[in-house]
């Protein structure tokens, strides 16, 4: 028997950026990065992730899948995300905001960087 399963996603960056601006939405996604990472290496790190996954409604992922999020995003290869590789895998994985030419549009419209 085949299930038949949609998964409906609906990306709320592009409506963020628009109302809060694109400094707004970064300090928001800055708020998200403080709320993952480890407080004491001040990174995402594998257990911050793990542990605060539970708070995010996620408490069944596994490990495979908490080290494959890490490294979608781990640009330096340290095996944890720092604050400006998490704002890059956010605004990667918006297709929203990748339409269009999306975070080019964004930091030039609003000089950010």
């Amino acid at each position: 028997m085949e299930l038949d399963i949609a998964v409906d996603f609906e990306d709320y960056f592009p409506s963020m950026m628009e109302s809060l601006g694109a400094e707004g939405f970064i300090g928001e996604l800055c708020n998200g990065f403080r709320l993952l990472m480890d407080c004491e290496r001040g990174l995402i790190t594998f257990e911050s992730l793990k542990k605060n996954s539970i708070m995010l409604g996620l408490h069944d992922m596994r490990d495979d899948e908490i080290i494959c999020m890490l490294s979608e995003g781990d640009l330096d290869g340290d095996g944890a995300l720092n604050q400006v590789e998490f704002c890059i895998l956010m605004l990667r994985l918006s297709p929203g905001l990748m339409d269009n030419n999306g975070p080019t549009q964004w930091v030039e419209e609003y000089d950010v960087i």
